[in-house]
């Protein structure tokens, strides 16, 4: 098993838009350049939960292969919300943001961040699931929300480092970072074994 220091020796990739991520990578200690294609973010409907993060990561990185050697290691991420057998990606609109929000009001929802990690010779995709659980939002907190803050860019409408999380998120059960892109400890972990 590689140390701290052996990962040094490596060329990491982020492939994400994601400030968030950038942020808690850099904060990781990791050397890192950030490259992003465009993929399509379809799935098979017959994907569940955590199936669809972990096929969403190895999209992304089987992109880079033409890029790709022993020592440069691309690192892929998804998130989604899963509430009510539903998956919860980015809204599409003012109103979307809206519904989804209604929708996790009140109730416990599951993260799941899938990640990717792939060289030229090595695949390794994993999974974090975090439980959520949000007080009962009223209108006027949801709609204040949407216009102030920016939930476009977030699975299921919301960030839990912003307004939203302060006053919504009553506790968690599992990796608050992975319920802001990034499962650290797990990445960690990962990456040494890697």
């Amino acid at each position: 098993m590689a140390t701290f220091k052996d990962l040094n020796n490596y060329k990491f990739i982020l492939a994400s838009k994601s400030p968030r991520r950038q942020f808690l990578l850099k904060d990781l200690g990791l050397q890192f350049e950030v490259h992003t294609k465009e993929v399509d973010e379809s799935f098979p409907e017959t994907l569940k939960a955590q199936e669809i993060p972990l096929y969403l990561c190895k999209k992304k990185a089987e992109a880079f292969d033409a890029e790709l050697d022993d020592n440069t290691i691309v690192i892929t991420a998804d998130t989604i919300v899963w509430v009510d057998g539903q998956v919860l990606n980015k809204p599409e609109n003012f109103d979307d943001a809206v519904r989804m929000l209604k929708m996790l009001s009140g109730k416990m929802h599951e993260v799941y961040t899938g990640v990717c990690l792939r060289s030229k010779s090595k695949t390794k995709a994993f999974h974090s699931l975090t439980k959520v659980y949000f007080k009962t939002l009223s209108q006027e907190e949801i709609e204040y929300y949407i216009s102030n803050y920016n939930p476009y860019d977030k699975a299921g409408a919301y960030g839990a480092q912003e307004w939203i999380g302060y006053i919504a998120v009553e506790r968690i059960e599992g990796s608050y970072f992975n319920v802001m892109g990034l499962p650290l400890k797990e990445l960690y972990e990962e990456l040494l074994a890697f």
